[in-house]
């Protein structure tokens, strides 16, 4: 009896006795499991969309010596949209077949995914054992942004990952490493190239050497190498500046799939640019000494700005605002109400809005909701940041910051107004 109580307890489940624990036993394993869902099953099953197979041609093409800017722009298949520099480093990819191939890229994304993540808790000062990690592990997993990237097959993943180093080296002041950490993904895509306005605002400098020079080296060796290097510039750079109307929630593209008038889209970028503007000169002017604040609101600033304002924007593009999302852990946060978070799930919500039933909503809904999410998250940054600065203005506290009043050191309320101090006594 006793040897079989013995073993018992050794196979026993450990039993939760905090919350923190509870919430780790709860939610680790579906953590997990959603996990390999996505990338065994989801991501290996693949989708109709394929942005792989166009980067594995042309890594095909670039290592033997052909040409690689052949796509037919007329057909709304995915298009290898790379540089010759990223090409050179998409090259070793045509050394598998290409369903290897794609299994890999696939690992790689869904690991540096994974790191990322780990480095946004550590950004944050937080550590594996918190309930914050299985809470970011499965919500990202569970995202649009983090699916489709697996599913479709993407280099976001990567992407992610540069983001995160390049903030967590760039607070820490390791400038070259962070302008590393970006200039990898710049020689590849410009995604992240709005958030060097972070180092030029905090007079980084050295970053800009790492962050242009690898891209620069990199372009160097490969134009040498590419068959047809020019064709990049002269075919695949207009078709860039190009809005298209299919695939694309950015304000332009929306606005030629449902036919909105040129004023109107025009106006509704405006109004949108204003907002950004006057954003980032709040967090400028009152923030850019709280660097974790300023770093994770501004990066989410301008990387919403660069999805909806511009010619192309894609819904898995929302990956690059986890650390604005994550920032709602800070008691100063803009996250902190509803409306933001029905912003979240309009650009990374993984449900399907297509309606049998209501045909014309569900289209509509189906195709709006990343541009009306990035809308209104940009909105709720703006109306926030904008109240704060008011009400510090209305009670002559500007000198102060623009904090709510209840975070401030000492409280506003026990600070007498200079009007009502009593008048110093002379002898």
């Amino acid at each position: 009896m006793y040897r079989s109580e013995v073993f018992l307890r050794q196979i026993e489940p450990r039993t939760g006795r905090t919350t923190q624990q509870v919430v780790n036993y709860v939610l680790w394993p579906i953590a997990v499991m959603t996990v390999i869902n996505r990338v065994v099953v989801k991501a290996v099953n693949g989708s109709i969309t394929d942005d792989f197979r166009p980067v594995y041609n042309a890594a095909l093409a670039f290592w033997n010596g052909r040409e690689v800017y052949t796509a037919d722009f007329n057909t709304v298949d995915p298009h290898y949209l790379y540089p010759p520099s990223g090409s050179l480093l998409m090259a070793p990819l045509a050394i598998l077949d290409p369903e290897r191939s794609r299994w890999l890229f696939i690992g790689a994304n869904a690991i540096a995914i994974l790191v990322a993540l780990y480095l946004l808790l550590r950004l944050f000062d937080l550590t594996i054992s918190s309930i914050a990690a299985p809470i970011l592990v499965l919500a990202a997993f569970s995202s649009e942004t983090v699916t489709n990237t697996l599913v479709f097959t993407n280099i976001n993943g990567i992407v992610l990952l540069s983001e995160m180093a390049f903030l967590l080296l760039l607070m820490r002041r390791k400038d070259l490493w962070a302008g590393a950490s970006i200039g990898i993904t710049l020689a590849v895509k410009p995604t992240l190239a709005p958030l060097l306005l972070l180092p030029l605002v905090r007079g980084q400098w050295k970053v800009f050497v790492t962050a242009l020079g690898i891209p620069f080296i990199l372009t160097v060796v490969a134009v040498p190498l590419s068959a047809d290097p020019m064709a990049f510039v002269e075919r695949t750079v207009p078709y860039l500046l190009e809005s298209r109307d299919y695939f694309n929630s950015s304000i332009v593209g929306n606005g030629a799939y449902f036919g909105l008038p040129d004023w109107l889209v025009l106006t509704l970028r405006a109004v949108f640019a204003a907002m950004v503007l006057i954003s980032l000169w709040l967090l400028y002017r009152y923030y850019r000494n709280d660097d974790l604040f300023f770093l994770t609101t501004t990066t989410g600033v301008i990387m919403t700005a660069s999805f909806l304002l511009p010619s192309l924007g894609q819904m898995y593009y929302s990956m690059m605002l986890f650390p604005l999302l994550m920032s709602v852990i800070l008691k100063n946060s803009v996250m902190r109400n509803w409306p933001a978070w029905l912003a979240v799930y309009g650009c990374m919500t993984f449900d399907d809005w297509w309606s049998f039933r209501w045909p014309a909503f569900g289209r509509a809904a189906e195709y709006m909701k990343s541009t009306l999410g990035w809308s209104l998250l940009l909105i709720v940054i703006f109306c926030v940041l904008g109240y704060r600065y008011l009400v510090a203005r209305r009670e002559g506290r500007l000198d102060r910051g623009i904090d709510p009043a209840y975070l401030l050191d000492p409280p506003v309320d026990a600070v007498p107004p200079a009007s009502k101090a009593e008048p110093a006594v002379k002898d």
